[in-house]
């Protein structure tokens, strides 16, 4: 059926999107703090703002890739199901792509909760405390690198989460 083709082509290239900007958000971001990291453990306060801005920034955007991935992962067996009234048969193979896949997301999920909502709040409290200029208060900066160390071991698993997202998709139409 051309409809139903039509259809899954276009939620499959939407899926892609999303996996594409799941796998580089994290990427892009270790980029950015690898590079960072050149200027050592003290406060460059223009710099840091840069960073903090850019980082935080890019969580609506993972938010929707996340959810574009969640609803058009859905969407295809619906869609195969809407013009066939059973869901496919799929390969064991498959099936434990389709475990892995979801396990990864979800893990990507969980990490993404604890830096948008617990750690990301946190450092830019601090860093709203912090002046161009001036020293920063000891506490406040060892404070501050310590949640940003949590932060980037946290995005390092999150890469390897999207990168498991890649590579499980790919498994996904396993067929013998």
């Amino acid at each position: 059926m051309i409809a139903e083709q039509i259809i899954h082509s276009l939620l499959l290239a939407l899926h892609n999107i999303a996996l594409v900007g799941c796998a580089a958000a994290p990427f892009y971001n270790r980029n950015l703090v690898t590079q960072r990291a050149q200027y050592g453990p003290r406060l460059h306060y223009e710099l840091y703002k840069v960073v903090e801005y850019t980082l935080q920034g890019n969580a609506p955007y993972c938010l929707v890739f996340i959810a574009l991935l969640f609803a058009t992962g859905i969407g295809m067996p619906l869609n195969y199901f809407a013009f066939h009234g059973a869901l496919r048969q799929l390969h064991p193979v498959a099936w434990a792509a389709v475990g892995l896949k979801l396990s990864s997301v979800f893990g990507m999920m969980f990490i993404m909760v604890m830096i948008f909502f617990k750690l990301n709040p946190r450092l830019k409290e601090i860093f709203a405390r912090f002046e161009a200029g001036q020293k920063p208060a000891p506490e406040l900066e060892q404070e501050f690198f310590k949640i940003r160390a949590r932060r980037k071991a946290l995005c390092e698993t999150c890469l390897w989460f999207a990168l498991g997202v890649l590579v499980f998709s790919a498994f996904i139409a396993f067929q013998v």
